[in-house]
């Protein structure tokens, strides 16, 4: 008599998020955010490309994380131009948001 067990059948990160429906929601607004940087990310000056990472959607806002003060500063006056390319791509942004990561020592 063979009494061999099988083991359940693992599941990847990726579908373990895919099969509960909030974590789906929320891969979801995480790629839609990745996809939203994708899009402006040749309008941020190439130095300034490093310093800035794609953000949480909350609704028609959309939050840009910018490493330093002076990197914000560049692009808050690059905000309307980010917002036209966005919303000519389809996406609907009311506003964008900047949060200014602070390093930790």
């Amino acid at each position: 008599m063979n009494t061999t067990r099988r083991l359940p059948q693992a599941l990847t990160a990726l579908q373990a998020v895919e099969n509960a429906p909030s974590l789906a929601r929320l891969a979801e607004r995480v790629r839609e955010s990745n996809d939203r940087f994708k899009t402006i990310e040749s309008l941020i000056p190439e130095a300034l490309r490093p310093a800035v990472k794609a953000g949480p959607i909350d609704g028609e806002s959309w939050c840009l994380l910018v490493s330093g003060n002076a990197a914000a500063a560049k692009i808050r006056q690059l905000l309307p131009l980010i917002q036209t390319r966005l919303i000519g791509k389809g996406w609907k942004v009311t506003s964008i948001r900047l949060k200014i990561l602070i390093a930790k020592k």
